[in-house]
């Protein structure tokens, strides 16, 4: 087996260890700066600097600054320095058209301030990464385009054990700061804390931290390698109780039906995840395939088993992702569902034919999941590249198959979801939803005007519930309410709680002394103050709630409301006019002294 890690990789262009350590610590050093001027561009204490006023550069530029970095600490040593450089340049062009594909098209009211990166797009950009460099680095060594398969082997596992060491190094580090911190503290000494609350510290300290930590782990290579050792032998002894698990799943399911399945309405999620499991625990048991390497003969059998249990597996999250698009359209999230089926039904058919081959024809053991493994990382690549950009943007085509539901009758415009476009798909539904404004179904365009003016998906939702008659006691007995005012009105009214089973009950009273009466509604929980509005109606314009104290009876606000003293109360405090904006004080109160039984 040639070592990736060994031929052609640059190391005596940088001087050895001591070259390589400082050419990773100068990298740690760039990432931290880069990343806390970034920071400070956006710091939500102070006004926004560029590039964070421009969101897509500031979004790709994050995305580059995060992730490339990290790629050029494991390729220092191991790739020839002016690949490392060509790869770094290409690597972080595309993180960065990725970052800002990923913030340009979201909507410009982004809920934070500034627009950040998709969880998403972060966590499938850092994966892509991660694949295409361990699909690099061994065929640079081999100078092949495709290298021996114990050459992406010995790569990509070593490097994720690495990867998992210098982030557990990385939080002991600060793990044992902020004791220190405490310790200092304690002698009344706190500039330690000080110190490592201040973001020119923490930002460029945790990456030359991490940076050190790839170093160490690097120059014990033969140690990191039996720690990998151990961590896949303990896998491989997970794969038989996975097996037996999902085996005994995919034999129970036809006596049990399959509606309990989907009634979890996260089904193609879980048994995705069942063969992620299969496919992640079945590497660990295979390794690098060589021969003088084979598991047990029970490990083999439970990897032939679970590679033919990926079929059932992937066919079922197919299966239920097709029901669910057929009812209710496609959404991003099951747009990426079926990007990971695709690659699902990859592993599937390779780790099938690895399984089952050896039956009709003589091959080494689970030796076709190699070139299974390559197909689906460079499928995988492509894939996310796709769907983090506008060639296959989850927002645009799901948007784009809304829409054609809602114009086709596929979807009723009372049932259809508008807060979707609004508030979950970008610009782009921002752009749809407009449109539909534009509709000649009267009910369509209303419904898309109303979502345009709400401020939050509950804004929607509330006034999408149907207007009811509320029931409302009105107390002295005999007092006749205001005209309309139990009249029926839309969810998001604090009167549509006042239920047949649950009523409420009003006093009509003039609390401040225009000479005209307002009303106060208590529910069981608090009462609601309302009173007319220029145009005659009746505006909820407020709560009057009672503090909980321990001790003491806190009692039916309805029943409350009934009280004989109830009268306005002056505030002792009274309101300040700020620039034109009034700021009203709560008043800090204090619990009386329980009685005494």
């Amino acid at each position: 087996m040639t070592d990736p890690f060994h031929d052609l990789t640059g190391r005596t262009s940088l001087q050895g260890a001591k070259g390589l350590a400082a050419a990773r610590i100068v990298a740690g050093l760039v990432q931290g700066l880069l990343l806390y001027l970034l920071y400070s561009a956006a710091s939500p204490s102070d006004a926004l600097s560029w590039p964070a006023t421009q969101p897509p550069l500031f979004g790709g530029l994050l995305l580059a600054c995060g992730f490339t970095p990290v790629m050029l600490l494991a390729g220092i040593g191991r790739l020839p320095l002016r690949f490392l450089a060509l790869w770094a340049v290409v690597a972080a062009a595309v993180l960065a058209l990725l970052g800002w594909h990923d913030v340009a098209r979201q909507a410009r009211d982004y809920g934070f301030h500034p627009p950040f990166l998709t969880f998403p797009a972060l966590a499938f950009s850092a994966a892509a990464l991660f694949i295409a460099h361990h699909l690099i680095v061994p065929a640079v060594a081999a100078r092949r385009w495709i290298a021996d398969f114990d050459d992406y082997f010995d790569t990509a596992w070593k490097a994720g054990v690495q990867l998992a060491l210098s982030l557990g190094f990385t939080g002991a580090f600060w793990l044992l700061l902020h004791l220190g911190a405490a310790l200092f503290k304690v002698i009344g000494l706190g500039f330690l804390e000080d110190l490592i609350t201040e973001e020119w510290f923490a930002i460029p300290v945790t990456c030359l931290v991490f940076a050190v930590a790839v170093q160490l782990t690097d120059v014990r290579g033969g140690l990191i390698r039996g720690v990998r050792t151990v961590a896949l032998m303990l896998l491989s002894w997970l794969l038989p109780v996975i097996a037996v698990l999902a085996a005994g799943f995919l034999i129970a399911l036809p006596f049990t039906g399959f509606e309990g399945l989907w009634r979890t309405g996260s089904a193609t999620a879980l048994v995705l995840s069942t063969a992620a499991a299969l496919i992640i625990l079945i590497n660990a048991c295979y390794q690098d395939g060589r021969e003088d390497n084979l598991p047990p003969v029970v490990l083999r059998l439970a990897a032939r088993v679970a590679a033919v249990l990926l079929t059932p597996l992937v066919l079922i999250a197919i299966w239920g992702l097709s029901l669910r698009i057929g009812q209710h359209g496609l959404t991003p999230d099951r747009i990426i569902a079926s990007a990971c089926a695709l690659i699902g039904v990859v592993y599937a058919l390779g780790y099938g034919w690895a399984a089952l081959s050896p039956f009709w024809r003589k091959t080494a053991w689970m030796k076709p999941l190699e070139r299974t493994n390559v197909a689906a990382a460079v499928l995988s690549v492509l894939v996310v590249l796709s769907l983090f950009s506008p060639l296959l943007d989850p927002a645009r085509l799901s948007v784009n198959d809304q829409t054609a539901r809602l114009k086709r009758g596929a979807v009723s415009p009372a049932d259809f979801d508008y807060a979707f476009l609004k508030f979950e798909a970008g610009v782009v539904g921002r752009d749809a939803l407009l449109d539909l404004t534009r509709s000649p179904n009267a009910e369509i365009a209303r419904r898309a005007k109303q979502t345009r003016a709400a401020e939050s998906r509950y804004d929607v939702e509330r006034a999408a519930v149907p207007p009811r008659k509320p029931t409302i006691e009105a107390w002295p007995a005999g007092t006749i309410l205001p005209a309309g005012f139990d009249a029926p009105i839309p969810g998001d009214d604090p009167r549509y709680a006042c239920g047949r089973s649950d009523g409420c009950v009003a006093v009509l009273r003039d609390l401040n002394g225009d000479g005209r009466e307002e009303v106060l509604m208590a529910t069981r929980f608090n009462i609601a103050l309302f009173a007319l509005d220029a145009d005659g109606r009746w505006r909820h314009r407020g709560d009057y709630n009672i503090r909980p104290c321990p001790g003491l009876p806190g009692g039916d606000f309805r029943e409350l409301l009934k009280s004989s003293d109830l009268a306005p109360v002056a505030a002792p405090w009274p309101d300040l006019n700020l620039g034109g904006r009034t700021a009203r004080m709560t008043p800090q109160e204090t619990c009386p002294t329980p009685p005494v039984r």
